[in-house]
């Protein structure tokens, strides 16, 4: 991790805080942006808060899978070592990923808070299970999409088009009380959602409905991990062989 911070964001002018500093910097123009577009409240749910706790849940499934498909390619002089194995150098960077948009959560929500946009969470430990959960779903379809691209160099351009057309399905911009009941549930389906709609269960409770399964989310974490794992031994025992 510490050798990843390095060679990424190098040892000039902020160095590692830029691991923090990235995400909060888009956050807080998306949020300025629509601040100014939109007014106060929108269909009864501040508009600070709701954008602020979508986008950097986007941020963190963006950035987790985005800087983890081509990690063997960029860090391949690391596997001469016996003890470094593929399966380190893919947590180490959705640890950090993980951590950085985890404080960049912090400094956003405080200031929010500071300005009066926001009040305290209505439930730390929901917002916390959503914001892991997630973070747990972006881990292992990092892996996955990761396995595939060791198999076929197209997925290097694939997944960035996935993650766009990935937008307007994930939650970040629309609840799913929003919609009617018929279409919530075929919406639901989409895991990315339910981790959106429990952190802002999280943090707006009772005064905003929220519909999500946090078991239904765990599943596909569990079984994107396992499927990622899997992809990634039978590509490391490729890249042994080679």
């Amino acid at each position: 991790m510490m050798r990843e911070i390095v060679t990424r964001y190098g040892r000039e002018g902020l160095g590692f805080l830029w691991l923090i500093g990235e995400p909060l910097m888009f956050c807080l123009g998306v949020l300025t942006l629509w601040t100014l577009m939109k007014p106060e409240y929108e269909h009864g749910v501040r508009v600070a808060p709701f954008i602020m706790t979508g986008y950097m849940c986007l941020l963190l499934l963006r950035h987790t899978v985005s800087y983890s498909v081509n990690a063997v390619q960029a860090n391949v002089g690391l596997l001469y070592h016996r003890q470094v194995r593929i399966l380190h150098i893919y947590l180490s960077r959705s640890v950090m990923e993980f951590a950085g948009a985890s404080v960049a959560f912090i400094v956003v929500y405080t200031l929010l808070f500071v300005m009066g946009s926001v009040e305290l969470p209505d439930s730390i430990v929901t917002l916390y299970c959503g914001w892991l959960l997630l973070a747990w779903f972006s881990t292992g379809l990092a892996l996955v999409f990761a396995g595939l691209a060791m198999e076929f160099d197209v997925m290097e351009r694939i997944v960035p088009v996935f993650m766009y057309l990935m937008i307007p399905l994930s939650g970040a911009f629309i609840m799913a009380s929003w919609l009617p009941s018929g279409y919530r549930d075929l919406y639901l389906l989409l895991p990315i959602p339910n981790a959106i709609e429990m952190v802002r269960d999280g943090v707006f409770g009772d005064s905003v409905p929220t519909f999500y399964h946090a078991w239904y989310m765990a599943a596909w974490s569990a079984g994107l991990c396992l499927l990622g794992l899997a992809l990634l031994a039978r590509s490391q025992n490729k890249l042994e062989i080679e």
